[in-house]
């Protein structure tokens, strides 16, 4: 299981560490990197993770030894890291997090000089040379320094954010917020943002990056029985999970219900459409509700492989106003920065409330109803193929697309399975106009893979 323990993906390199992600791979990815970006400032920060600082002095002395003078901003969420690369003209970024996988697992994930995931050539390019250790040794006189700013990153994100919003009008509302920031890198920098720029009445759990992670990684309805109850003792009017790089945003109604992570993005993807001009990018296993809002402001949506770069790369193309993976909760704004971003979540959905009024709940009564059920089995190499095949012959009716494992659209709804792009799972999604089509699709997915 080897190779199940160590991912290379669209984002980076990431893997249990210990025997499969260690001190010396990340060093020689480091140095392939700092060969490939070539000498200039490198941008380097982490998540809370136990393992990151260890994996943070590999990854400096790899860049040094490749030339490059690294830039510690410390501990950072991810977006906050790709922010400061593209505005500060860096030579590229590397954030130690494994996002929302366990605490076990780390990561390094990579980004170009403009803040945004290697595409695929430049990836296919960084791999040839890690490979084949071709790495550039710096002589003594080329040996760069590692300099440190934690202050600057935040605060270019903070005032990017709030360039979108009406900060004032939401700092006069006061509005009663919940947070569970899962200890993780945005613990601090939530806080503030939330009371100091936003103006908001904060009651929050899990915001010490000292502490381990004290729930699920990931922010799921599953995973935060806590922030349900702080919003209902609290009686805050919106809750916001965090995941532990802080890229991904899960919210609670004034009810502490949980909502789904498609109606978090879907909520943002409609009130950016009412305001901006353009069209929308989500990957193949968010809901059609993005359909359904793009085709009510007279936009189109197009759909990617799962992965934030391949929706990025997209929206690149096609000049989206708005995108993201509604199945991760991941909002992409790039008047921001073309990256996942639950800061700038947090703060539209403020707005929203602000201006119409509503609370979070009947927001979310307003979208296009779908009914949807998701899972993960571990996964086994070489048994998506027959999976697949046996899902094309249970639903031949259905439309197939095999560009991300395989997704069948039916007549009230779709199928998808796919490997994980982070860890050794298969995921599988449905999605119906009826709970009782998706209830009966979801178990024909069950019952074939098992």
């Amino acid at each position: 299981m080897r190779e199940h323990n160590l991912k290379i993906g669209v984002s980076g390199i990431r893997g249990v560490v210990g025997e499969f992600l260690t001190p010396s791979l990340a060093c020689a990815f480091a140095r392939a990197f700092g060969t490939f970006v070539g000498a200039g400032r490198v941008v380097l920060g982490r998540d809370t993770r136990q393992s990151g600082q260890m994996l943070q002095h590999a990854v400096s002395c790899g860049l040094l030894s490749a030339g490059c003078g690294v830039v510690d901003v410390g501990i950072q969420p991810t977006p906050t890291l790709q922010v400061y690369v593209g505005a500060t003209r860096a030579r590229g970024g590397i954030s130690i997090t494994a996002s929302h996988n366990p605490p076990e697992y780390n990561a390094l994930k990579l980004f170009n000089g403009e803040g945004l995931f290697f595409n695929h050539y430049e990836r296919r390019e960084l791999l040839d040379l890690y490979y084949q250790s071709s790495f550039h040794n710096a002589a003594n006189a080329e040996i760069g320094r590692i300099t440190r700013d934690e202050e600057t990153p935040r605060r270019m994100h903070i005032e990017r954010v709030l360039r979108h919003v009406d900060a004032e009008r939401i700092r006069a509302r006061r509005f009663r917020t919940a947070l569970d920031g899962v200890n993780g890198a945005g613990s601090q920098l939530s806080c503030q943002f939330l009371e100091r720029s936003l103006g908001c009445r904060l009651s929050a759990i899990s915001v010490d990056p000292t502490k381990p992670f004290p729930r699920e990684a990931e922010p799921r309805p599953d995973t935060l029985g806590e922030l349900r109850d702080l919003v209902r003792r609290e009686n805050a009017e919106i809750g916001f999970g965090q995941d532990p790089d802080g890229d991904r945003l899960a919210v609670a109604d004034e009810t502490g219900r949980i909502l789904d992570n498609d109606d978090v993005l879907a909520l943002v993807v409609d009130a950016v459409l009412a305001r901006l001009p353009g069209d929308v990018v989500v990957n193949l296993s968010s809901s059609s509700s993005i359909d359904d809002i793009a085709a009510a402001h007279g936009r189109r949506c197009y759909r990617t492989p799962v992965g934030e770069a391949n929706v990025v790369e997209m929206m690149r193309a096609v000049k989206a106003v708005i995108g993201g993976e509604g199945s991760n909760g991941g909002i992409i704004f790039p008047a921001v920065q073309y990256c996942r971003d639950s800061y700038t979540g947090m703060a539209f959905l403020l707005d929203l409330m602000e201006r119409t009024g509503l609370p979070v709940s009947a927001l979310a009564a307003r979208l296009p109803k779908y009914y949807r059920r998701s899972g993960k089995v571990a996964f086994e190499h070489g048994r998506l193929g027959p999976i697949m095949q046996a899902l094309e012959e249970q639903f031949p009716e259905a439309a197939a697309d095999r560009s991300d494992g395989l997704k069948l659209t039916v007549a009230d709804g779709w199928i998808a399975v796919r490997a994980s792009n982070t860890e050794p799972l298969m995921r599988m999604a449905v999605e119906a106009k009826s709970e009782e089509a998706a209830e009966s699709m979801y178990r024909e997915v069950v019952k074939l893979v098992s």
